[in-house]
């Protein structure tokens, strides 16, 4: 099983760009898309559903904001959107997809770049998310959480971390919910499980020639449920063409992606 995601920065753009091409050549299983900026009209336009995969979209109410997707070439069981919580459900930030015992959910945590009032939005879903994670690993259900989480965990995930030290991103606070998201509640990061080497970004300036130079921030993550980490084979991060400020980050797991047989008996049923 294939998983592709990507914060494609406006999927309007990223489609003009090429991205479906690519996503016709790399036939991922799934791919969980974050900042897709669109109207829910326009995500019901074929032109947004590639040919062979299910879609699912949840759009910020705010036009032109925020928003995830996921494709899916298998038909998921069920598709959980958001939750109670202003966050999550206003501004598109979860969407969940359930196969089997397994669910592959699109993710993406706010950003507080903009200044200390988002940053405050950014540090309350931090806290709320964490009763989230706790409950997926109280469950029996396998996850992998594929998104933006706009966090740099460690020295090894950002070019400039001293100069950084104070900015959204890699924040004190927001490096210790990551120990904690590693460390106490159990998750795994995937891509460090097979890729230990550093300047692996998935993310880049506009200024600079930062791209270019390779001075990035790896804030793009696949975090895993402990019973998956034996089941990842490997993870590319594709840069040789650009469809958005972030690259899409690709992993490979030895699961086979399969409804369960209750939801195949309904689709079956006269």
């Amino acid at each position: 099983m294939r998983i592709t995601t990507l914060n494609c920065n406006g999927l309007r753009s990223a489609r003009e760009k090429g991205f479906f091409d690519w996503l016709a050549e790399e036939r991922p299983d799934v791919l969980c898309l974050q900042e897709t900026r669109l109207s829910d009209e326009l995500s019901e336009n074929p032109a947004f559903h590639p040919e062979g995969y299910h879609c699912y979209f949840l759009n910020a109410r705010k036009k032109g904001y925020s928003g995830v997707a996921l494709f899916s070439r298998v038909e998921p069981d069920r598709v959980i959107e958001g939750d109670d919580w202003e966050t999550m459900s206003t501004e598109g930030r979860y969407l969940e997809a359930r196969f089997g015992k397994l669910s592959v959910v699109s993710l993406y945590i706010p950003s507080g770049s903009s200044g200390p009032e988002r940053q405050a939005v950014k540090f309350d879903f931090l806290d709320r998310f964490k009763e989230v994670l706790l409950s997926m690993r109280r469950s029996r259900r396998q996850y992998i959480l594929c998104g933006d989480l706009n966090i740099a965990h460690t020295v090894g995930d950002i070019k400039n971390w001293r100069s950084n030290q104070k900015n959204s991103g890699f924040l004190p606070e927001e490096r210790a919910w990551m120990d904690w998201l590693f460390g106490e509640a159990g998750f795994v990061d995937a891509f460090r499980i097979v890729n230990q080497e550093t300047d692996q970004y998935t993310w880049w300036s506009n200024r600079g020639r930062a791209r270019e130079k390779n001075v990035g921030w790896r804030i793009d993550y696949q975090v895993v449920t402990p019973g998956l980490k034996n089941s990842i084979v490997s993870a590319g991060i594709y840069k040789e063409r650009r469809y958005s400020d972030h690259a899409p980050l690709t992993m490979a797991y030895d699961v086979k992606l399969v409804r369960s047989a209750a939801a195949r008996a309904v689709r079956k049923a006269p």
